[in-house]
């Protein structure tokens, strides 16, 4: 039995959360024994992890990664503390200098780069360890195994970091896993000495999962709403557009539509989306859900489900509202083709304000498109557990080949 690691940083919601546990739902544990390093223990999909799976135990300088720099210090960990405060600092002046619009990634780049001294390593060596969430520092510096794979969940071209600190960590990996061909190509447009590491293993879904959750509850928020109701489940960051939302709404609430939009989710920008919302005098329009453990009934209670991102990898909502059989909208991110097919299972409109609202609007005054788009996606089969045999034979050819070198080295 194959000793694999699997790494991520915690268990909140959201759609990489959603994807791992869809895959350890569905992994052969009669073949490998898995190991789940999670950097912090919480999380409302803690209580979805397999019992199969062995989380390892909490380790104290890993959860600096999900506290605030006031926490370290009252914790004492003065160390971490500094690391994050020269990562904010220098990230600051370089974002000035390069005029980044989301210096974000880079300040968890540096963050991590700068912690690593003062990181523990891992003492068990495994066959497989695979990093599940960027930046995979932990897998690349503190984990010794025969093979390391690191998953890409999101449009690379658009995340501003040091390359060349990230060709150094990518260099550590045998293989990288891209959740869609879309996100493949947009990797190694951006790394090209790469290409050879990079395959694709799409998100696993579970059609009878979803639609069984669908159905456990209801809506309950949204229930007394009579308007025509739109849809997101989104993390509140930049990258996912939910600020273009609210001004598109703001466009087709002023020529007279009866709509509303809700989102399910959570971020860094929930006070920046809040204000814009309250400047457009939206409150009773653009109706915040917050974070909620299970998103399907609320999909499945709206009329249209948007996603508005400016990019994504392969977002696992807009497949989860194909499983439950929604007209859907996306923006022309870079790899939107790969989420849907235009005017087939979907409408992919343009990535602006104006695009969104116009999209909506074609969707709002056709009906017969709606239920066209809707019965569509109703009638195709969206399962997928046998993607995992990509993974299987990356696992099993890499320790095959360790073992027959170890073989020969016996002979010799």
């Amino acid at each position: 039995m194959k000793d694999i690691l699997i790494s991520s940083f915690d268990m909140e919601v959201g759609g990489v959360e959603r994807s791992l546990i869809s895959m350890l739902e569905h992994f052969d544990y009669e073949t490998y024994k898995v190991d789940l390093m999670l950097y912090r223990h919480q999380g409302e999909f803690m209580k979805l992890i397999p019992k199969e799976v062995n989380l390892l135990k909490e380790s104290l300088p890993y959860t600096s990664f999900r506290k605030s720099i006031s926490e370290l210090i009252r914790e004492k960990n003065y160390p971490l503390a500094v690391t994050r405060v020269l990562a904010k600092l220098n990230t600051n002046i370089l974002g000035r200098m390069k005029k980044m619009e989301e210096p974000g990634y880079l300040q968890m780049q540096l963050m991590w780069r700068y912690a690593l001294p003062f990181l523990p390593n891992v003492e068990k060596e495994y066959d497989v360890a695979i990093s599940y969430l960027w930046p995979h520092y932990f897998i690349a510096e503190k984990v010794k195994a025969k093979k390391k794979i690191a998953w890409i969940h999101t449009d690379y071209s658009k995340i501003e970091t040091d390359s060349r600190m990230d060709i150094e960590m990518w260099n550590k990996f045998d293989h990288i896993v891209a959740v869609s061909d879309a996100c493949k190509e947009s990797f190694i447009k951006k790394y090209k000495e790469l290409t050879n590491k990079v395959i694709v293993m799409e998100n696993i879904t579970s059609p009878l999962f979803i639609k069984k959750m669908a159905i456990e509850q209801t809506a309950h928020e949204m229930l007394p709403d009579k308007r025509f109701k739109l849809m997101t489940v989104a993390r509140l960051s930049h990258a996912k557009g939910i600020d273009n939302g609210v001004k598109a709404l703001k466009l087709l609430k002023e020529k007279g539509y009866n709509i509303a939009w809700y989102v399910v989710g959570y971020g860094g920008d929930e006070d920046k989306v809040k204000q814009l919302v309250r400047k457009n005098n939206l409150e009773n329009d653009f109706i915040l859900l917050g974070k909620k453990t299970n998103p399907y009934p609320y999909i499945y209670a709206s009329d249209i489900y948007v996603q508005p991102s400016r990019y994504e990898g392969k977002a696992v909502t807009v497949t989860e509202a194909k499983i439950l059989g929604k007209p859907i909208i996306i923006t022309n991110y870079s790899t939107s083709s790969s989420q849907l097919t235009d005017g087939i299972d979907g409408i992919v409109c343009d990535l602006s304000v104006e695009g969104i609202a116009n999209g909506l609007e074609i969707l709002l005054l056709n009906e017969n498109l709606r239920n066209q788009l809707a019965n569509n996606c109703m009638n195709n089969d969206y399962s997928n557990s046998d993607e995992l045999q990509h993974l299987y034979y990356l696992i099993d050819k890499e320790c095959q080949r360790n073992h027959l070198k170890s073989s020969v080295k016996g002979v010799i």
